[in-house]
């Protein structure tokens, strides 16, 4: 890892290269091992090391970006010079606001020792545990467990740096036979907090229940969706609409509902990088501190989340939501959802439910009109018919299209118990609990 010290003089010695053009700086560092399994054994055991620093250099309104991991005297002289070039063969961009002045940043914790010097043989152990469950039934385990930590340092010509470090852990696991699956994940910033016993035991669950699916038809079911569905959910209303620039450019799941009752009262979603029982950030990539920002609240739609660019364009502060500079194009970005959680356990909503089925997973979505964040997609890793308030059957997975906005204004009971999920891709976290669902319809089955 880079000390802040450290983290100091490299940001110093861009500036100084930059020569009095205003300029910003992301120096991100990651510092990861993975363990990963197939077969019931171990088959891979790597670890990366890297340090990316990018940089946004301005002449005007001209804007140049250019990155390198290269952090000797030639690699940063290299980096500021392509990044000139690059703002020299720019158009001026009218609406660029400027960069923020320095400003003062919580601390938050989100480091833990025992997680950043996490050992290959700690890993071995707890994938150990599942593979020996999962083969005393006959089944067939893979997945993986990751830990690791990294920095983040944003810098700029008009006094901003601050410097955060976090660790993280992660693990997954899924769970086969010959026609059946079930999967578990859960992430945390301290490898403590993951139980991977817990959860390869839920995945050889679902496994063991699913033989011999049976075809049901398509149709409208009530559905009782575990939190893998719920971060699925959030996820996509992520994408398709939580940004202010979706929000400006009239594709927004939030256009002309603002302040509206769109969800169930029972549904409330906000982000916050604050909260350590996500996996806290404390500033966004333009140096701007994070704060809490409620973007439905009793299904009430409150707004999306802004950055300096889409604030300035649309008279609104930033809320702290600047993406990598790399990503800034794409607009702000929620990276610390979380959903409030109820007050039933998952086994209370099925025995509520007189017919319905129970998911576990849904797997491979894509959105089909991103206005009413209609989404298609298949169920996956264990599926079952609910009835008269039981598990009776397992059932061949189901084709969905379903508008999300819908899904959760269909809500009729939401988990006591919430989850942390830390996506693969862009690092988003999701703090959420299990969901109660009437009418989701499925349009298609497995033969």
């Amino acid at each position: 890892m880079i000390e802040e010290k450290d983290a100091h003089k490299i940001t110093d010695t861009i500036l100084k290269r930059c020569q009095g053009n205003p300029a910003e700086i992301n120096v991100m560092t990651n510092d990861s091992a993975l363990t990963r399994f197939a077969n019931n054994i171990i088959h891979q055991n790597v670890a990366e090391r890297d340090t990316e620093v990018t940089l946004r250099f301005f002449i005007g309104k001209q804007i140049g970006t250019a990155s390198t991991n290269r952090l000797d005297e030639a690699g940063l002289e290299e980096l500021v010079e392509h990044a000139r070039a690059n703002a020299k063969a720019s158009p001026p961009d009218p609406n660029y606001p400027g960069l923020p002045a320095p400003q003062t940043y919580n601390r938050v914790a989100s480091w833990d020792d025992a997680t950043a010097s996490y050992s290959p043989e700690k890993r071995a152990r707890a994938v150990e545990i599942v593979c020996k469950l999962a083969a005393e039934k006959g089944l067939n385990a893979s997945g993986a467990i990751t830990t690791g930590s990294g920095e983040l340092v944003v810098a700029n010509s008009q006094g901003v740096f601050t410097y955060h470090t976090q660790t993280n852990a992660d693990f997954q696991t899924v769970v086969m036979s010959n026609d059946s699956s079930g999967r578990a994940q859960e992430s945390a910033w301290k490898v403590a907090d993951l139980d991977a016993e817990s959860l390869g035991k839920q995945a050889i669950d679902a496994a063991m229940r699913g033989h011999n699916p049976v075809k049901i038809d398509p149709g409208e079911y009530t559905v009782v969706l575990e939190h893998y569905v719920t971060e699925d959910l959030l996820g996509s209303l992520n994408f398709s609409g939580m940004s202010a620039q979706a929000v400006n450019e009239g594709r927004s799941w939030m256009n002309d509902r603002i302040g509206q009752q769109l969800m169930s009262p029972q549904v409330s979603i906000w982000d916050d990088g604050l909260d350590t029982s996500g996996s806290p950030l404390p500033f966004d990539f333009e140096g701007v501190p994070k704060q809490r920002v409620d973007i439905v609240r009793q299904g009430v739609v409150m707004g999306p989340v802004y950055d300096r660019y889409t604030g300035a364009k649309m008279g609104k502060p930033s809320t702290g939501h600047a993406p990598p500079i790399n990503f800034r194009g794409f607009g702000p970005l929620a990276l610390n959802l979380f959903m409030a959680p109820g007050d039933k356990s998952v086994q209370d909503m099925i025995a509520s439910t007189e017919k319905g089925l129970y998911i576990n997973r849904f797997w491979y979505t894509r959105i089909v009109h991103p206005r009413e964040c209609v989404m298609t997609g298949m169920t996956r890793d264990g599926v079952f018919m609910i009835e008269n308030g039981e598990l009776t059957f397992p059932v061949k997975n189901l084709r969905f299209t379903m508008s999300y906005v819908k899904a959760l204004d269909n809500v009729e009971a939401v988990g006591k118990e919430a989850h942390l999920i830390v996506g693969e891709f862009g690092g988003i976290s999701s703090h959420i609990p299990a969901l109660k669902v009437n009418g989701f319809m499925f349009t298609g089955s497995t033969v």
